[in-house]
């Protein structure tokens, strides 16, 4: 609500410097929504609430907004924290609350069973001082973790510090206990706290009018009801629930869903930036309606915060974030009472930290076209380049541009038995589709054609269309790996 003016400050106005000749006067910079990982999934709301900054809609209204966010407390007495460092950093949490879903809808998205009263996702969200880079965290809700000494808010008996798997400190001791555990694993000061709903996913996801997916394999997982064939999807909130909510789709399990999880805030993303959502009042307030009923943050991220965070973010795109999961040194860690969890790699894991707390990036920026993320290395990959032009060397050229990326090349290309073809192909056995889609990533404007009984080695035939081979790489999700992305590297092409 605006506040009435002064009698002073009506008398006596302050005069506003003039612009110089020829320069547009300054105006408050609009602010802009922020990204969110879930992973993904919780992150969304919070994008969000930031989002609504960047409408422009001014004070009034994000006051509002602020007074309708349930509060919650999670540094309450807290001592002995970490050295606060440059930036900020969110720690965003994912919380169950499939009671607020309909039965029809838990039905229909396989959201059965008791709520858990646990962490779903656990990330830690870090906006560099200077608010030109979004790095985000991934912390494995099945990673070993050991709580500092608290006291059970559900029996009120006082525990000494003991071991865990990392969602479970939120059952044990809510937001306060799960901030502590963080901040006693990463030495990073966690300076909000934010923590959405499955809820709040599904109504943002369908506001914004669905987010696109893309997916080189067929997706089927039994236990979300998720089944995607290979392509492009644009899924709404339901079907985008499963998709950042499937652990069985391969042996990858939690952290295979961590890496979808964070193509699909890459592709939210870029939603919200290119679809005029960020200038359209009435839409945010639609986001904004559907999501607050399920958002918790600590008492210090209030108005300021947002129209802050938002005048901050105003040029926030894909390729101002990256992705990571924190590095894994041992995939089944067993331990008694606990059960099988994820014990960090910890020099890896002290690094990654390391570069949070000093507020560097994650990797070292690449040009986005550098390396295209594809679905098979292209070391797995076997070659054979034929040259199907009339010019002399293409084959040749193309067979060591091909082996220089990394394909395994035959290194002795031929020529084709047509000579005019205009439009590079890629020929492969429909059993080696994935390998096929990763080896076309390559060669821009190339044709795909499947060939019955072509076997394990791929085709390349040469077209008079050929300028380069663009390099590729795989997505790793292995043990102890701690692979950095970019926004615009995981969404879709």
């Amino acid at each position: 609500m605006p506040t009435p003016r002064s009698p002073r400050s009506t008398a006596a106005p302050q005069r506003r410097p003039q612009p110089s000749p020829g320069r547009t006067p300054r105006r408050p910079a609009p602010p802009a929504r922020r990204r969110k990982p879930r992973w993904g999934l919780r992150v969304v709301t919070t994008l969000s609430v930031v989002v609504l900054a960047s409408a422009g809609i001014g004070h009034a209204v994000m006051t509002s907004l602020d007074a309708d966010i349930a509060r919650v407390d999670p540094f309450k007495d807290m001592k002995n924290r970490p050295q606060a460092g440059h930036g900020m950093n969110v720690l965003l949490v994912g919380t169950d609350g499939r009671e607020k879903i309909s039965e029809q809808e838990r039905r229909k998205y396989r959201l059965g069973g008791a709520p858990c009263h646990c962490t779903d996702t656990i990330m830690i969200v870090h906006l560099s001082a200077d608010r030109e880079r979004a790095s985000v965290v991934s912390l494995p809700r099945d990673s070993y973790a050991v709580t500092p000494a608290h006291v059970d808010r559900t029996t009120g008996k006082r525990h000494g510090g003991h071991p865990v798997k990392l969602n479970a400190a939120y059952a044990e001791g809510g937001p306060q206990l799960t901030v502590r555990t963080v901040e006693s694993m990463t030495k990073v000061k966690i300076d909000h706290y934010l923590e959405v709903d499955f809820t709040s996913f599904m109504r943002t996801v369908d506001v914004v009018g669905g987010v696109p997916v893309c997916t080189a394999a067929p997706l089927k997982d039994s236990y979300t009801g998720l089944d995607l064939p290979a392509g492009r999807h644009t899924l709404a909130g339901g079907q985008a629930l499963q998709y950042v909510r499937a652990r069985h789709l391969d042996g990858a399990s939690d952290l295979g869903r961590m890496q979808r999880q964070q193509r699909f805030m890459a592709a939210l993303v870029e939603r919200i930036t290119s679809s005029g959502i960020l200038l359209n009042p009435m839409k945010f307030r639609d986001v904004t309606r559907a999501v607050l009923g399920s958002v918790r943050a600590d008492k210090g991220f209030g108005t300021h915060e947002m129209l802050d965070l938002g005048r901050a973010m105003r040029n926030f795109s894909p390729s101002s974030s990256e992705f990571t999961t924190v590095p894994i040194g041992q995939m089944e860690f067993a331990v008694q009472g606990v059960g099988s969890t994820l014990k960090w790699d910890p020099v890896k894991a002290e690094r990654l930290f390391r570069a949070l707390r000093e507020d560097r990036p994650l990797s070292v920026r690449r040009p986005r076209d550098a390396a295209r993320i594809v679905p098979v290395a292209p070391q797995q990959i076997r070659v054979q380049v034929e040259n199907g032009t009339a010019t002399p060397g293409l084959g040749r050229r193309v067979d060591a541009a091909l082996a220089s990326t990394g394909f395994r090349t035959t290194g002795a290309p031929v020529n084709a038995a047509a000579r005019d073809v205009k439009r590079t192909i890629v020929a492969y056995d429909p059993r080696w589709d994935r390998s096929a889609k990763s080896l076309a990533a390559a060669l821009p404007g190339s044709e795909l054609r499947p060939v019955q009984g072509l076997g394990a080695t791929l085709k390349v035939t040469a077209g008079t269309d050929f300028e380069r081979v663009r390099k590729v790489r795989a997505e790793a999700s292995g043990q102890g790996e701690s692979k950095v992305v970019r926004g615009d590297e995981v969404g879709c092409s």
